[in-house]
């Protein structure tokens, strides 16, 4: 579940930053981020299915509701540490203005 959750977050900011005209919101840092993570559960899924085999394929109920939840979580540490990044760079200057019109005051 976490690869599936990961990889559908990936192809969703994929879409959603090729449909943009510029990259000025940083969506291609949130699909960075999203396709590393998808990569890196696809490795550790070869990895768990070359040492348990079939049984791979059937998990515990147990299993899949954790697996869940941490695809859920990696999914939203992800867009809180793509928020951050927007907020710290700021791109429609609205920090920048405010503090300069506080200083004019």
């Amino acid at each position: 579940m976490t690869l599936l959750i990961t990889l559908t977050a990936a192809v969703i900011a994929t879409a959603v930053w090729y449909g943009q005209k510029d990259d000025s919101w940083q969506v291609s840092a949130l699909c960075w981020m999203y396709w590393g993570a998808g990569i890196m559960w696809t490795v550790d899924a070869v990895f768990e299915y070359a040492s348990e085999g079939a049984e791979f394929f059937t998990p515990a109920l147990e299993d899949m509701l954790n697996d869940t939840y941490l695809g859920l979580s990696a999914a939203v540490l992800g867009l809180v540490i793509w928020m951050v990044r927007l907020l710290i760079s700021d791109p429609r200057h609205r920090f920048k203005r405010n503090s300069l019109e506080e200083a004019h005051v």
